[in-house]
């Protein structure tokens, strides 16, 4: 995640006629480091575990439900489809930036620098007019899309330890199938949220990547072990699924459209990762690797944990663990992963709009305004959170609004720009505006299916449950 810090960190640092701000000095080496030199770079083995670092996270554990919405046939080949889609979508990414370097005589372009100078080689002159807005769009997306992943950091944080908490004296050392109990709970899931806040708040405050490594190591540890209880306990009798329906209503199969976009969210450190390598001409190979390698895992324990919860399954795979010691313990561990991840995540936003508001204030405000933005935005994750508790609908929201937009649309649509002018296909053009489309529709329709389930009373909709189970 540091990886994407830098990456779009340099993007704020490139902005035209920007003013100067006190922290610039530490965001210039963020940025040199973004060009390793020989033996600095990463191995295909650093890389490899990077790319998987950066696309498991929360909306893996929100896979089963995303299945149950798509239907058990139709759920494992969407996601099969969607994720070599969005392969194929970094992959246009990678030819693009690497063209435009050639062209332009750069060593590196990021993701907004892409869609930038890629606007300006167009032959339309308003666009060409207007191509700094290209880079600010996509910094505004990545602004977005990273909040939206920490407010369901809040959501998911907040469901795990109530259920924690309130089962605690119903909690046995016996690990048998959780059944829904009539407990009431005690305390509201958004007091939770509440208890979280200065914690996370406190953590933000931490700005060195050095020591933000040390809490991503930390966090790959206990989502590794986490896992693999999860895998232990979803392949164990199984039951037939003959009653689970292999294609489900068309509303909910617009929510797991945007849990999947959300889950596949890596099209914005593809650039950063190739640039970083020893060798970056085999990260090809890395890619396609590390992409299968999360494929295959989405689809395992998405089709896995329908098939073993059927209609019971919620929002958050953990929630649907037996009400023992040893699986409370994943889901603590879980959760103590996903607060530590929340630093990483935070840190790419933090780095786009604290440089542009320390700008704007003398120095001797500088460290006011940094540690107050920071206090402001995890206040605003965790608004967002409290006002929408709905952790299924804001996954679906989140990928539907931003991240179909950064994975598809705006690649596909940069292909066209960039080569158009240099004999592009007929057959490529219209592949393109395909690809466009469908991140277009699913963008409008996701959105929409997500904002209308809002309102809805829970029990009516695909809800993740706050109640009390045993």
């Amino acid at each position: 995640m540091s990886l994407l810090g830098r990456d779009y960190n340099s993007e704020l640092n490139s902005l035209d006629n920007g003013p100067q701000s006190p922290s610039e000095s530490s965001s210039s080496i963020t940025s040199e480091n973004v060009h390793p030199a020989g033996e600095a770079g990463l191995s295909m083995m650093q890389t490899l575990i990077h790319l998987l670092k950066c696309n498991i996270g929360t909306g893996l554990l929100g896979l089963p439900l995303a299945i149950k919405n798509a239907g058990l046939l139709v759920g494992p080949v969407s996601l099969l489809a969607i994720g070599v889609l969005t392969v194929h979508c970094m992959v246009i990414l990678l030819n693009c930036a690497q063209h435009l370097s050639q062209r332009l005589q750069k060593t590196f372009v990021n993701y907004g620098e892409a869609t930038m100078y890629g606007l300006e080689t167009c032959p339309n002159t308003w666009l060409r007019a207007h191509a700094v807005w290209g880079r600010y769009t996509v910094s505004f997306l990545l602004v977005i899309t990273q909040l939206g992943f920490c407010s369901v950091y809040f959501m998911f944080m907040a469901d795990n330890l109530q259920q924690m908490v309130e089962e605690a004296h119903v909690t046995s050392n016996i690990c048998q199938p959780r059944e829904i109990l009539t407990l009431t709970p005690i305390l509201d899931i958004r007091f939770y949220m509440l208890i979280i806040l200065p914690f996370l708040i406190l953590l933000v405050f931490i700005q060195n990547l050095k020591v933000l490594s040390v809490f991503s190591t930390l966090a790959n540890i206990t989502t590794l072990g986490s896992m693999a209880l999860i895998f232990e306990y979803i392949m164990q009798g199984i039951p037939y699924p003959s009653n689970l329906p292999l294609m489900a209503n068309w509303k909910t199969f617009l929510l797991f459209f945007g849990t999947a976009i959300f889950t596949f969210e890596g099209v914005g450190m593809v650039l950063p990762l190739k640039n970083q390598m020893k060798h970056p001409q085999q990260f090809s190979f890395v890619l396609y690797l590390g992409m299968s390698i999360v494929i295959i895992l989405y689809i395992l324990l998405g089709t896995l944990g329908y098939m073993k919860f059927g209609s019971d399954t919620q929002a958050s795979i953990t929630l649907n663990l037996p009400n023992c010691w040893l699986y409370q313990s994943v889901k603590l561990l879980y959760s103590i992963g996903i607060f530590f991840t929340y630093a990483l995540q935070f840190h790419v936003p933090a780095e786009i709009v604290i440089p542009f508001a320390i700008s704007q204030v003398s120095e001797s405000w500088a460290l006011f305004v940094d540690l107050s933005v920071r206090s402001a935005l995890v206040c605003l994750t965790c608004v967002s959170a409290i006002l929408i508790p709905r952790l299924d609908l804001v996954i679906s929201l989140v990928g539907s609004v931003s991240s179909s937009a950064l994975a598809l649309i705006i690649p596909a649509l940069l292909e066209i720009v960039i080569f158009y002018s240099e004999d592009m296909s007929c057959v490529t053009i219209a592949k393109d505006i395909m690809i466009s489309i469908v991140g277009l529709l699913g963008c409008i329709f996701g959105t929409y299916q997500a904002l209308y389930e809002l309102p809805q009373p829970i029990s009516h909709s695909m809800a993740n449950s706050t109640g009390v189970h045993a």
